[in-house]
């Protein structure tokens, strides 16, 4: 039965277990997310969300609370400089688990957990939240009047648009049968080319005179 137990030791020792917190707390501020089983996941953000509160507070005093627990001079600039800038407004919830399935050899169930304001696909700024409106009875019928009323409006638009449409097409018909009609009437003539060059000369036929032919008849009386 599980009465009386408020915390997972996740099968280690107390010092082992406080000193992979401390390790898993550093490797999430520097790389702002981390892979590993869904248990150490939920042990390590009651681990690291305490510190983040505090880091929201930048004093000497802070500083060392937050040093004793990670033991990482690094972690701890990064974790005051950059992450406590970003979560600043937050009132807590500053991690997210994202469940990615089961590990293969002892099909334990893993997942990612990284810091919600260092993911860009889920940040809350990319879009203004929509208003909630409470839905009631009246509003609800009158929000079908209003869809009834549109209706009519929207089906006449589209057969003005069919009849427009129509139209178009037969103004773009009509000058198409005209210009083939004009080019079955119109041919165009023959061209006959001229030849370039020197045009023969006339040729100027002589007269020749036939020689008169002497018949003996008319020898003999001359």
């Amino acid at each position: 039965m599980r009465h009386g137990k408020r915390v997972n030791h996740l099968g280690r020792t107390s010092s082992h277990r406080r000193a992979m917190l401390s390790n898993m707390a550093a490797s999430l501020i520097l790389n702002k997310r981390i892979t590993t089983t869904v248990a150490k996941a939920k042990a390590l953000r009651k681990y690291v969300e305490p510190l983040i509160t505090k880091a929201k507070k930048d004093e000497t005093h802070s500083r060392r609370e937050v040093f004793s627990h990670l033991q990482n001079k690094v972690a701890v600039t990064e974790l005051f400089r950059e992450v406590s800038a970003k979560v600043g407004e937050r009132p807590g919830g500053y991690t997210r688990i994202l469940r990615t399935g089961f590990r293969i050899g002892d099909a334990a169930e893993m997942c990612v957990i990284e810091l919600v304001d260092f993911n860009d696909n889920y940040s809350q700024n990319k879009g203004a939240k929509r208003a909630k409106v409470k839905a009631t009875r009246r509003g609800r019928g009158t929000a079908k009047k209003a869809d009834t009323v549109e209706q009519p409006e929207k089906n006449t638009g589209k057969i003005e648009e069919i009849g427009e449409i129509e139209e178009i097409e037969e103004v773009v018909e009509e000058p198409i049968a005209e210009v083939s009609v004009q080019e079955d009437e119109e041919q165009p003539e023959e061209v006959v080319p001229e030849i370039i060059g020197e045009q023969p000369e006339e040729v100027v036929v002589a007269e020749v005179e036939e020689p008169i032919v002497e018949t003996p008849a008319e020898e003999e009386e001359k």
